[in-house]
């Protein structure tokens, strides 16, 4: 599912964006402005999925946050839907309910995150756990280099 994937919120504003495919500056900023506009005009019983270009489109609202994929013609939508929902569980054990704000914050966090469950657009390890662990080893490895570099 080579793709490009991206987080919005309602306001129209990108929180995060992960790119699959080699694509020029200009461009993506063209297609996310097109994409927005059309994700966020969709009434909320409309299907979450839709033909754009050459992609589809599939997204996810949840609360404010919405999270799409533009994925391959070929690719299947179900699992794309839930490619995004695993996504936001992880953001959700990692933060505790996640909320534009930890986004916003603690960006790294969450492109590390999804660094860790996709790779190339693909999904690198359907286990929740496994993902966490590898997270979590990550934060225990950044606080002991954190004190051993006395930047606590």
């Amino acid at each position: 599912a080579k793709s490009s994937r991206s987080n919005t919120v309602r306001q129209g504003k990108l929180r995060l964006q992960k790119w699959y495919t080699a694509t020029a500056e200009r461009d993506k900023k063209k297609m996310v402005r097109e994409l927005m506009q059309v994700v966020l005009a969709r009434k909320p019983k409309m299907c979450s999925f839709l033909e754009w270009r050459d992609l589809k489109i599939v997204y996810k609202r949840y609360a404010s946050l919405y999270f799409c994929c533009a994925v391959e013609e070929q690719d299947n939508e179900l699992i794309t839907l839930e490619v995004i929902h695993r996504f936001v569980e992880l953001l959700d054990k990692y933060f505790g309910s996640v909320c534009e704000l930890d986004i916003i914050f603690n960006f790294e966090k969450a492109y590390f995150i999804l660094d860790e469950f996709l790779m190339g657009g693909e999904i690198q390890d359907t286990s929740k756990k496994s993902v966490l662990k590898a997270i979590e080893q990550a934060d225990l490895l950044q606080e002991v280099c954190d004190v051993h570099l006395g930047l606590l």
